[in-house]
């Protein structure tokens, strides 16, 4: 039997190693990536805001904007999307008639990412992306409010809507329901799950609702 050359043990050895070392570059190469995305993307909007604040960004999905709309259609009066993202909502609710339609984001790169497919869908001069905290913005003009915010600051979210809203206004939360709010509407299944509040004509919002019946909508 032939003994193995050790010259080309070594020589195939060499190429496994090297083989081992490119796969590991390239993971480090697609980690990188991913930061530079977090840090270019993401990072920048939550550097002047309370940890507990913190909202990490995903987008909402196409049927997610179909059922806040379904809630808000035909109800007049300014329209604003808390922590408004690529801006997508801001975008729709302006075609289907809720104007004026207002985002607010931090985040900077996602403002003008929302402002690139304003631009692209012709309704630059017509809706209306601004950068600012979502805390530190009045309510008090405005009549139908979308939020797709995290379960951890859901509770400090009703204190402020508590507290600016006027009667009449309507709240739509995506994904997660308001805490100790009685919803008048929902629509849409599982993650695709919107809910509206109404607050009431008189005393803090949620306490008049509180004994409605929520309503299914239909998808």
């Amino acid at each position: 039997m032939e003994q193995d050359d050790p010259a080309e043990a070594l020589t195939e050895l060499r190429e496994r190693r090297l083989g081992a070392l490119e796969l590991l570059q390239a993971a480090a190469g697609s980690g990188l990536a991913a930061y530079a995305v977090w840090a270019l993307l993401l990072q920048p909007g939550f550097r002047r805001v309370p940890l507990r604040l913190q909202v990490p960004y995903v987008g909402a999905s196409a049927r997610q904007v179909e059922h806040v709309l379904s809630l808000l259609r035909g109800r007049p009066g300014k329209t604003v999307d808390l922590g408004s993202g690529d801006g997508r909502i801001v975008l729709a609710a302006h075609r289907c008639g809720l104007r004026p339609a207002v985002g607010y984001e931090l985040n900077p790169w996602l403002v003008a990412l929302a402002r690139l497919h304003a631009w692209r869908a012709g309704c630059a001069g017509s809706v209306c992306y601004r950068r600012k905290d979502l805390w530190k913005v009045s309510l008090r003009d405005c009549r139908n409010v979308s939020v797709f915010l995290a379960p951890s600051v859901l509770p400090l979210l009703e204190d402020k809507l508590r507290a600016e809203l006027p009667a009449g206004a309507r709240v739509v939360s995506g994904r997660f329901p308001l805490p100790t709010w009685q919803p008048v509407a929902v629509a849409g299944e599982g993650l695709d799950r919107v809910w509206a509040y109404d607050v009431p004509g008189g005393g803090q919002a949620g306490e008049a609702v509180s004994s409605r019946i929520p309503i299914q909508a239909a998808p």
